[in-house]
């Protein structure tokens, strides 16, 4: 099975759009397998759909992912068509992940539901989503959706792999139903397979099978130049996050220690990975300059 390292976007300067040119100029120089972007409205981020076409007609070997998309509270007809229209763009480099839930309890009320409906909108939404990408024509009737002869266009010529998020087991089942592949975040290797067998018992019993090499994670790394103020807010942050596990675990410091638990992962079944700096790094450059030079030895 083949490895593959990514990154997570990373903090641009005062100047967004031109430096984020630079930054996706840069990961195609050094050969970097993929840059994912988040979907976070307010921040200074570069919107993650907008960022990807950025991206695919900047490039010709980057593949370019969402870290993950919001589905619930978006209109599944409109994401099917603006994948569609990536994956023309750049066939076989857009890397669609989902999420249930917005990263801030702020964000919220940017993406609607009904009161405690979003997982069962998230499903209907999903499976609208796939079936846009895959039919000419579809006509669907559901609780929150109503489409007739609806269609998107061009249809890829490969279908899209739709990735999900999350650890809950109630996602875990989702997966095995309804997606293609499993991008995890503050999980152990130990956790992370026991969510693979998670994933993979639901989908034995949907009938279906997840590809061996599907499932991926989320690393966050404090590099060298973080400051001691520094690693210490972003381990507060991963214990209020997950207070059951040492945030020694989930926020690594230094490329060693990456790679070592890269190699953990893999271990237990895991290929895909998104590398994460857990604080704002002092230089993209010198990040990617380190990134290539420590993990690239262990994609294969």
């Amino acid at each position: 099975m083949k490895v593959r390292i990514g990154i997570g976007s990373l903090p641009v300067a005062e100047r967004p759009g031109p430096a984020f040119a630079e930054l996706i100029d840069a990961l195609e120089e050094r050969d970097v397998d993929s840059i994912w972007l988040p979907d976070i409205v307010s921040s200074d981020n570069v919107d993650a759909l907008v960022g990807l076409a950025f991206g695919a007609g900047r490039t010709r070997s980057l593949k370019l992912g969402t870290g993950v998309l919001v589905l619930p509270g978006r209109n599944p007809a409109l994401v099917a068509a603006q994948l569609a229209s990536l994956a023309a763009l750049a066939p076989r480099r857009i890397l669609p992940a989902f999420g249930v839930r917005p990263a801030t309890a702020r964000e919220r009320q940017l993406y609607p539901v009904p009161g405690g409906e979003r997982g069962a909108v998230f499903d209907e939404a999903l499976t609208v989503v796939r079936r846009l990408l895959t039919e000419p024509r579809l006509t669907h009737h559901g609780r929150f959706f109503h489409l007739d002869d609806a269609s998107v266009g061009p249809l890829p010529a490969r279908p899209l792999d739709l990735w999900l998020g999350g650890r809950a087991p109630v996602g875990m089942r989702r997966i095995g139903r309804l997606a293609d592949g499993w991008l995890g975040s503050f999980v152990t290797p130990e956790e992370a397979a026991d969510c693979r067998a998670q994933i993979e018992r639901a989908a034995a019993d949907a009938g279906r099978e997840i590809e061996p090499d599907h499932y991926g994670t989320n690393v966050a790394v404090l590099p060298p130049e973080a400051t001691d103020a520094q690693a210490d807010a972003a381990l507060a942050r991963a214990r209020e996050r997950r207070p059951d596990v040492e945030p020694e675990q989930l926020v690594l410091r230094g490329w060693a220690a990456v790679r070592e638990q890269i190699i953990r992962f893999v271990d237990v079944g895991l290929t895909k990975f998104v590398v994460r700096p857990a604080v704002p790094v002092t230089s993209w450059r010198g990040f990617l300059d380190e990134f290539c030079t420590e993990l690239k030895g262990l994609e294969n």
